[in-house]
């Protein structure tokens, strides 16, 4: 199976999309800075802030994801127990934006996460657990039953 193939896609892909959610969360950060505009009485500063922080924080969270299916990719190994459940809240959020998304922003928003969250499954599956031992996934043959030292064989 191309298994590095499908992490280093994967990895590209979440490397391409957090810069791209740092931008919108800066055009959001500005909307809301020069509306000047509060929500429930908070200070308008404090949205501006927040956007901006929620923004960063969303990308760095997306190169972080990013780097786990690049280092399987690299070493052609599963990622570990903390890199999985990594890559499984970063599908799930994915899934949630995309129910959202196709609501707000149509079905080719829809569309890209869906994409995105394929690829994240199908990395985690591509690395999926290991058997250990050489040809452990071929199926074995029954046990022989071992004959008796000087007894004919049985037909």
């Amino acid at each position: 199976m191309a298994r590095r193939p499908i992490a280093l896609v994967t990895a590209v892909v979440l490397f391409l999309e957090a810069p791209g959610i740092v931008t919108i969360n800066a055009v959001m950060a500005r909307v809301v800075k020069g509306q000047s505009m509060s929500l429930g009485g908070l200070d308008p500063d404090l949205m501006y802030t927040g956007t901006w922080a929620l923004g960063l924080g969303s990308g760095a969270l997306l190169l972080l994801c990013g780097l786990v299916p690049l280092i399987a990719a690299i070493r052609d190994r599963r990622p570990g127990r903390a890199g999985r459940a990594l890559l499984i809240g970063c599908a799930v959020v994915h899934g949630l934006l995309g129910a959202v998304a196709v609501g707000l922003l149509g079905w080719p928003s829809f569309a890209f996460l869906m994409l995105v969250v394929g690829l994240i499954v199908l990395t985690l599956v591509a690395y999926g657990e290991t058997a250990a031992g050489p040809g452990a996934g071929a199926p074995q043959a029954p046990p022989e039953a071992p004959e008796a030292a000087g007894a004919p064989a049985a037909l």
